[in-house]
């Protein structure tokens, strides 16, 4: 059963020329300004949609770096008018949302830690009522989807109609090469029961290793995600946090021609979309054809029990068969592949009749 969320695309105006998967990209923690306007200019030029560099940085012991909090606002504000990029930050609290609102920021996310926490969330969507602010929701700590479908839908509720959810992956204390193992499973429900909201996934979270960006990446975009979430940095080894999971704005124009991304937005999507909506068209078609079919299957079952007839009648069956595979033949349809079918749809007739 699909959830009813009340949703608008997420529309943002931008240099970028990039129409198909939705491109998020920048460093993981703004450091500078310096810095910041570094890593736009390179990224201005790979088409992304939105510029993303985290200010207020949760982090698991005190000691670690923990972001420049509202200091760096401004730098992204100069990003934005510099670039032309959107920008985006994560926020945790209502302070953070008042705070990021006044330097008017494109989009905000609920970090991983803050979704997993529902006042917090309702603390955050508090302070958005009335505004046509644009949040991306990123998946809880631990594995489980009803805290991230919940922080959705209180945002939702409060009026956010422009929403989006980032797959960031989850926590676990089994032995994995991921620092958060993706548990594809999640996201794929979550797609399910909201169809219209667009997921990102986040493969540096999930990888937490640069050098194993590209199998998340492809996988999520064979997995028709709507977009990719990466961190950039103009110089990863000197990076004040996750150093290891961030990567060049050379190295982010190597992983987009590796994933094909230009070649996959300018060529035959559109088609391909259409192709694939007449093949869900079609198997609905067949579904239905079955279900009418078994339906009959269930008569001849009453049928053949009020009149103490034998189940399975071998002579019709091999009638049967034969004259479907002969159809099959006319219509250019592999022999086995039309045995296969009927012998599975025989199987469950007999099964549906013994019941």
């Amino acid at each position: 059963m699909n959830v009813q969320l009340d949703l608008q695309p997420l529309e943002l105006e931008g240099p970028s020329q990039n129409s198909g998967s939705f491109l998020i990209a920048g460093p993981c923690s703004a450091e500078s300004e310096v810095q910041l306007l570094e890593a736009a200019e390179a990224l201005k030029h790979e088409h992304i949609h939105l510029f993303r560099a985290g200010i207020w940085k949760p982090r698991t012991r005190p000691g670690s770096f923990q972001g420049l909090g509202s200091k760096a606002l401004p730098w992204l504000k100069k990003v934005k008018e510099i670039t032309g990029l959107p920008v985006a930050t994560e926020v945790a609290n209502e302070r953070h949302v008042y705070e990021a609102l006044k330097y008017n920021l494109d989009v905000l996310w609920i970090g991983a830690r803050t979704t997993a926490n529902p006042f917090a969330v309702e603390e955050i969507a508090n302070a958005l009522e009335g505004t046509d602010t644009r949040v991306m929701v990123k998946s809880p700590v631990n594995p489980d989807i009803n805290l991230w479908l919940g922080a959705i839908e209180r945002l939702n509720q409060k009026g956010i109609k422009k929403l989006a959810a980032i797959h960031r992956g989850f926590s676990s204390h089994e032995e994995s090469p991921y620092r958060n193992p993706p548990v594809w499973s999640i996201p794929e429900k979550l797609k399910s029961l909201v169809p219209n909201l667009p997921i990102i996934n986040d493969p540096s979270h999930i990888t937490g290793n640069s050098s194993l960006l590209y199998d998340i990446a492809k996988k999520a975009l064979d997995k028709e995600f709507d977009g990719l979430m990466i961190e950039v940095h103009p110089n990863p080894e000197k990076a004040l946090s996750d150093a290891n999971q961030q990567i060049t704005p050379e190295g982010f124009r190597d992983l987009m021609h590796l994933l094909n991304i230009k070649n996959a937005n300018n060529g035959d999507k559109p088609e391909l979309h259409q192709l694939r909506k007449n093949i869900d068209y079609l198997d609905d078609e067949l579904l239905e054809i079955l279900n009418r079919r078994m339906q009959l299957i269930q008569q001849i079952g009453s049928y053949k029990k009020h009149r103490k007839l034998s189940i399975f009648q071998e002579n019709r069956w091999r009638k049967v068969l034969s004259q479907r595979l002969k159809n099959g033949k006319k219509k250019g349809l592999d022999h086995q592949f039309i045995k296969r079918i009927f012998e599975t749809i025989h199987d469950e007739s007999i099964t549906k009749q013994k019941r």
